[in-house]
């Protein structure tokens, strides 16, 4: 007698994990509850806590899935400037997927070994050009605070600045936001000001401010 399959998928801590980053993309963070978790899978929540042990770890879950698709090699591979721009750009890549969980991943403090493997590899290439341990986590914060700023920024309008109307009392400005009409008009500043604020930075990464 055949085996009746089962009507929906079987509970584990992977569609727990997706189910919640679903969640925050389309609903918000506040969606990704144990409660709101489980009603999305149609389970009793405390189904849930025989796979998570609470919210927090399923947050930290969703903050490993997400940060897996960073690509912290290039550290490790490339010179110092080469390897932080490659990451940079990779971490902006992974996390412009799923913008609404940044606030979210903000509340928790940050133990996923996927994430700390990818933290190793900037601490070992820090060290590597001379930063001293007291500086790798400033260091890390400056460009991760910046890295994660830029995705908010892409995930609003894609023009946040409208002097029309004012360009008497403000001149300069409004002749500047003129010149975003020969800019791609899905985006016209945020990746350009990506890179120019990562060119300041990487020019700033060495030990005393000197780039190689």
């Amino acid at each position: 007698m055949p085996i009746a399959r089962p009507t929906r998928p079987l509970l584990n801590r992977e569609l727990i994990t997706r189910t919640a980053l679903a969640l925050i993309d389309s609903q918000g963070p506040e969606a990704a509850s144990i409660r709101g978790v489980a009603a999305r899978l149609a389970v009793n929540p405390a189904s849930l806590y025989n796979h998570v042990p609470n919210r927090a770890a399923m947050i930290e879950d969703v903050r490993a899935l997400v940060s897996a698709r960073i690509d912290s090699g290039p550290l490790r591979s490339l010179p110092w400037e080469d390897g932080l721009r490659a990451w940079a750009r990779s971490y902006r890549s992974a996390f412009a997927r799923h913008p609404r969980a940044i606030p979210l991943l903000m509340t928790e403090r940050a133990s996923a070994p996927v994430l700390l493997a990818q933290y190793e590899d900037f601490a070992v290439a820090a060290a590597t050009v001379g930063w001293p341990e007291r500086d790798v986590l400033p260091l890390l914060t400056a460009f991760e605070s910046f890295v994660l700023g830029s995705v908010l920024d892409m995930s609003g309008p894609s023009v946040v600045f409208d002097p029309t109307g004012q360009e008497a009392a403000f001149p300069t400005f409004a002749a500047a936001f003129a010149t975003l009409a020969d800019e791609d008009p899905y985006d016209p500043v945020a990746t350009r000001a990506f890179e120019m604020g990562l060119e300041m930075l990487v020019a700033s990464a060495r030990p005393g401010g000197a780039t190689a």
